[in-house]
């Protein structure tokens, strides 16, 4: 991704307050693992302007893919994103449930999605990158080729790098956590003292603790 359009959607999660600082305070992730950051991408659909930016970039970002037939969002953080992406390319539209539902049809993906469809998955963000392949997978069950993921913002971790390389996915991420930092503590968003603490998580978020 280009680095004027990383720091120009760093500096909307910013602007629409997308991201909380809280080293004294740790967020518990579903994982376990402790964070002094946290980026909440959904805030940006409540700001049109940004929400506009954002749809763009990733149509932006797609238009450097194979050709593909429909797009898929992963469930929940990324079905807006994805369906406005899916609306600005005309492209059909699904989205993916984390697990199967249990009652109804128990569909885990959701839509009309035809056999040897080529897909692009949408994503909001990219933490260990586990529930981003889980999709990936069931899309795949139901035989589709995909030709890669586009997400908002990806912490860089290399874990996840290693499992999208052993899942033969190509990623691409509008912006980071790098570029996430360094926007933040220009801005004065974050304070300069909060710096060591957020690179020194980063580093090792599993063991990191207050």
């Amino acid at each position: 991704m280009r680095e004027e359009v990383k720091r120009l959607v760093a500096e909307k999660l910013l602007e629409t307050s997308a991201v909380k600082v809280r080293p004294e305070n740790p967020f518990t992730w579903a994982s376990g693992w402790h964070s002094p950051f946290y980026c909440d991408n959904r805030r940006t659909l409540s700001f049109p302007e940004v929400r506009g930016i954002v749809r763009d970039s990733l149509c932006e970002a797609a238009a450097d893919f194979p050709e593909f037939d429909v797009v898929a969002g992963v469930a929940t953080g990324a079905i807006a994103q994805g369906a406005l992406v899916a609306d600005r390319l005309g492209k059909p539209f699904v989205y993916v449930r984390p697990t199967p539902k249990d009652h109804g049809m128990g569909n885990q993906i959701e839509g009309f999605l035809p056999e040897n469809s080529r897909v692009l998955v949408i994503e909001d963000l990219i933490s260990t990158g586990g529930s981003s392949l889980k999709a990936v997978q069931a899309l795949r069950d139901a035989g589709s080729t995909i030709v890669g993921m586009v997400a908002s913002f990806t912490y860089g971790f290399p874990t996840a790098v290693k499992a999208f390389s052993d899942a033969g996915v190509r990623l691409e991420t509008l912006t980071d956590y790098e570029t996430l930092i360094q926007a933040a503590v220009d801005s004065g968003y974050v304070k300069a003292e909060s710096l060591p603490v957020l690179v020194e998580w980063r580093r090792n978020p599993s063991e990191w603790n207050v």
